[in-house]
């Protein structure tokens, strides 16, 4: 890892890259930035900003066929998690921002999101379909022990009896127990945490301000024990980075009570490229070189990878002994578990009843 003083700590990113749709160069504005620095003023203090922004609809449907889901809704557009691998950076451009640091540090707050969800659920011409939380960004990220948007959405989703499924890597998931466990008793709602490593210090890096990884399996384990089905994403496996931990990282899923794991290759598409390239060099320099070797012999020699069917699972040698490590992992400790279908009736049986009231 480099000299303490040239890391920014607690960030993933390790720079601002230029948004493809501005003309703009960031490299004025750090000039700009290093000249104020140097007068004695401190341009950059690192903090996160809260941005409300309002948008007029909350429920997406989704496009891609390899992702696992049809609908997603996202409360919070840029994630403080600050996972140097997110796909999730380049929308942040659409926003007229960087795909590097401004996405962790510039975060667009939905306050709108229940209302316009529970618009969706009444509008006559919506037919239940399970819809994700987190698609994009992270609904448990740090802006939430604040906004409290996903807690209100879920109870949006009791009311209405319709199914929702969560993607997060943090346990304040937890918190909301309380709501999470009447969903779960109708069968309305299934998990997803994302474990990437049981490496603290891999952890730390990659994921800087995720919760801990034995706070992320107690939570596994809280869902579970109150009948919340959990689906454990290794993912994403980055070669000579964390592919080593897969059969470790599949026991301790299982041991937690997860019913199911699921896998993805890192894909550095777009801007993520060289956010990656420039923090490997920074995080891990004696490594740096043999990591993105190994990435690029999953993606057909190239980084940015956006083939469909392709994208998420790699080609090559080293994707198929990643397939095959996911093989043998879902036989020794996940036989006879399953990720269940969730129930899409009740909100049904609720539109014949008291939807007709409104």
């Amino acid at each position: 890892m480099q000299e303490e003083s040239q890391y920014i700590k607690g960030r993933g990113a390790q720079k601002n890259v230029d948004n493809r749709f501005f003309s703009q160069s960031y490299e004025m504005l750090d000039d700009f930035l290093n000249y104020c620095e140097a007068e004695g003023d401190k341009p950059d203090d690192n903090r996160t900003h809260y941005l409300e922004v309002f948008p007029k609809t909350i429920v997406n449907r989704v496009e891609s066929p390899d992702v696992g889901m049809e609908y997603s809704m996202n409360a919070y557009q840029g994630c403080e998690h600050g996972c140097i691998y997110c796909f999730a950076r380049n929308s942040h451009e659409y926003w007229g921002y960087s795909a590097g640091l401004d996405f962790e540090r510039k975060i667009m707050v939905k306050k709108n999101a229940p209302a316009l969800l529970e618009e969706k659920l009444k509008s006559k011409n919506w037919k239940a379909q399970t819809i994700v939380m987190s698609g994009n960004t992270d609904c448990y990220q740090p802006a939430e022990k604040q906004f409290k948007i996903t807690r209100e959405c879920l109870e949006v989703f009791l009311k209405y009896r319709h199914p929702v499924a969560i993607i997060t890597k943090n346990a304040l998931i937890s918190r909301d127990m309380d709501i999470i466990s009447e969903l779960a008793k109708d069968n309305l709602i299934g998990v997803n945490v994302s474990i990437t490593s049981l490496n603290e210090k891999t952890r730390q890096l990659l994921e800087p301000r995720t919760a801990a990884i034995k706070k992320r399996l107690e939570t596994v384990k809280l869902l579970s024990d109150n009948g919340v089905p959990v689906n454990v994403m290794l993912a994403p496996i980055i070669p000579g980075i964390n592919s080593h931990e897969i059969l470790p990282l599949a026991k301790a899923a299982a041991d937690a009570g997860a019913v199911s794991i699921v896998h993805t290759v890192v894909r550095l598409n777009g801007a993520i490229g060289e956010i990656f390239t420039d923090w490997i060099h920074k995080a891990m320099p004696d490594r740096a070189e043999k990591v993105l070797s190994q990435i690029k012999a999953c993606h057909n020699g190239t980084l940015n990878d956006s083939r469909w069917g392709d994208r998420m699972r790699g080609d090559g040698e080293f994707a198929q002994i990643i397939r095959s490590q996911m093989a043998i992992a879902r036989k020794k400790f996940f036989a006879g578990r399953s990720f269940p279908e969730l129930n899409l009736d009740l909100y049904e049986q609720y539109r014949g009843g008291q939807l007709s009231l409104f």
